[in-house]
């Protein structure tokens, strides 16, 4: 059982970690704080694909790690890849003490707590349970269990009564400057983000980075329209150049139509139909073949729905607003209602402004 400030310094480690997001895939995020006589001394954070470990930054960070704790947020690796192993970078500093959150999942990368036990240092852990583990990392869990399809989470905007918009085909700003800078850190971790002919036509969007860091991937853009109809006006199709966009279509949707999309630059999909929609397992298959890993939708209620009811989703992330929008298109009916009763609350609340981020991740069947 850890005391409260050992609590406080693993948790620190959980929200450096946060650093290395979209920069580090398909790694996965970490943190490391070093800790002496209850002050801590060094810090570091997995920045860059390739670049030093979060323990050896923290190392890095002070002269003498000798006699010090360190509170790591996976379990120090103990393979050579790219970087050397970290569990032999901590016993040669003389951390005398190391606590992590999360076990690391690799077949080649873990076994760093065993290496560390063998040579005397105190080890605690894992201390999450497997929930908060994957939630810390979750792209990096669901591939490394050998997933076939990109891990898929789904964002939505909502008010305080459950309001998507003030209305159908409305568009609604909702949340505050704070929560959409947030939002465009989130686009920048993912492989690609979604939206169907509804978010198309309502808030022409562009699905860009741009009030935070790009990562260190492409972003794809991922458009989702029966009938591969598209305006030639669309913003989307400003920088396809820069930012790909992929158009999933019907697979009878008109020939002229889909030239049409295609000779604006957009990569066309066709993929068949479920009751008139696109079949989103198609879709996600698709995804997977062209090295799509993790999948941001940011669609309305239709295709929010369509995914809950698949079972695709292996995330929701709610943007909620203080404000209530009486009246306005709810973001979920009853049959979604039901879906997100297998989806927890495992990560804290988020403060954003106004707003507040709340995180649901599905859970395992037991």
């Amino acid at each position: 059982m850890l005391t409260p400030p050992e609590v406080a310094y693993l948790e620190r480690a959980a929200r450096i970690a946060a650093a290395g997001w979209g920069r580090v895939d398909p790694n996965p995020t970490v943190g490391c704080v070093l800790v002496r006589d209850g002050v801590v001394v060094g810090e570091g954070a997995h920045l860059e694909y390739g670049g030093p470990h979060a323990e050896i930054e923290a190392l890095r960070s002070i002269d003498d790690a000798g006699g010090t704790e360190a509170y790591v947020s996976l379990e120090p690796c103990d393979h050579h890849g790219k970087t050397g192993p970290c569990s032999e970078a901590l016993i040669e500093a003389g951390v005398a003490r190391v606590v992590y959150g999360a076990p690391d999942p690799g077949e080649a990368s873990g076994g760093g707590a065993e290496r560390l036990r063998a040579a005397g240092v105190e080890v605690v852990g894992p201390v999450w349970d497997q929930a908060r583990a994957r939630a810390e990392n979750p792209v990096f869990h669901h591939h490394v269990r050998g997933s076939t399809r990109p891990f898929v989470a789904i964002k939505l905007a909502v008010s305080r009564d459950g309001a998507v918009s003030a209305g159908n085909e409305v568009r609604t700003r909702i949340t505050g400057p704070a929560a959409e800078r947030d939002v465009h850190r989130l686009r920048s971790g993912f492989d690609a983000v979604m939206v169907g002919s509804g978010t198309l036509a309502t808030d022409d969007p562009l699905l860009t980075v741009r009030h935070a860091a790009p990562g260190r991937r492409t972003l794809h853009r991922l458009l989702v329209v029966s009938d591969a109809r598209l305006s030639a006006e669309a913003r989307i199709l400003d920088d396809a150049e820069a930012s790909p966009v992929h158009l999933f279509h019907g697979a009878d949707a008109r020939p002229e139509d889909v030239r049409a999309a295609a000779e604006l630059g957009v990569s066309t999909h066709a993929v068949g139909t479920v009751a008139g929609r696109v079949d989103l397992g198609a879709l996600l298959e698709r995804c997977h073949q062209m090295g799509v890993r993790s999948v941001l939708s940011e669609a309305g209620p239709t295709l929010t729905a369509s995914l809950l009811a698949g079972g695709w989703v292996d995330r929701v992330i709610l943007y909620e607003s203080p404000r209530n929008l009486p009246g306005g298109l709810a973001a979920f009916g009853p049959a979604e209602r039901r879906a997100l009763e297998a989806f927890s609350q495992t990560l804290p609340a988020a403060t954003l402004g106004d707003d507040k981020r709340i995180i649901l991740d599905r859970r395992e069947a037991s």
